[in-house]
């Protein structure tokens, strides 16, 4: 069974610039029963999501693993940098590399930590706190792109439905 962009109410055709749809050859490529897996429609859901949000806060140059970083050290100034990769579940050297780029834009600070002379604990800077409250509001503007893609109710459900999971 083949099912195309027009049996799953993808809407996302490009337009001529006489504003005709443009037939793409991918529209007519069969998914068979990719249809019906769940991780296969989230996946394509998060690119679509992932690529909304990079264009949102593209002005600003905040990827969304950095915006995740900046509000979890916000909302819990001196954590570990080993707490904030083990609850986002980022890789430690991962979080290291995206670290040290925050740090360069002076909207992250490490401090020496008090009770383990091993780590450090994560700040936000001064500058760190006025760009999050930006990125802020350019993320609640991509959540209402969201909304506007799949509906206020069906966002709610699927916050609800995918909590268990973070």
């Amino acid at each position: 069974m083949r099912t195309t962009s027009r049996e799953t109410g993808d809407s996302s055709r490009k337009r001529a610039g006489n504003g005709a749809a443009v037939r793409d050859v991918a529209d007519d490529i069969g998914l068979d029963a990719l249809v019906g897996h769940a991780g296969y429609a989230v996946r394509r859901f998060q690119i679509w999501i992932f690529q909304d949000f990079i264009k949102t806060l593209g002005a600003v140059d905040i990827r969304p693993t950095q915006y995740s970083v900046l509000t979890v050290i916000g909302a819990n100034p001196g954590l570990s940098q080993m707490a904030v990769a083990k609850r986002l579940g980022i890789e430690r050297a991962r979080l290291v590399h995206l670290l040290d780029s925050l740090e360069q834009r002076k909207y992250v600070k490490r401090v020496k930590s008090k009770a383990d002379r091993r780590s450090h604990a994560l700040h936000l800077t001064a500058h760190g706190e006025t760009a999050l409250a930006k990125f802020k509001r350019l993320a609640a503007e991509h959540e209402r792109h969201v909304e506007d893609k799949i509906g206020k109710e069906n966002r709610e459900q699927l916050l609800r439905i995918l909590a268990g999971f973070t």
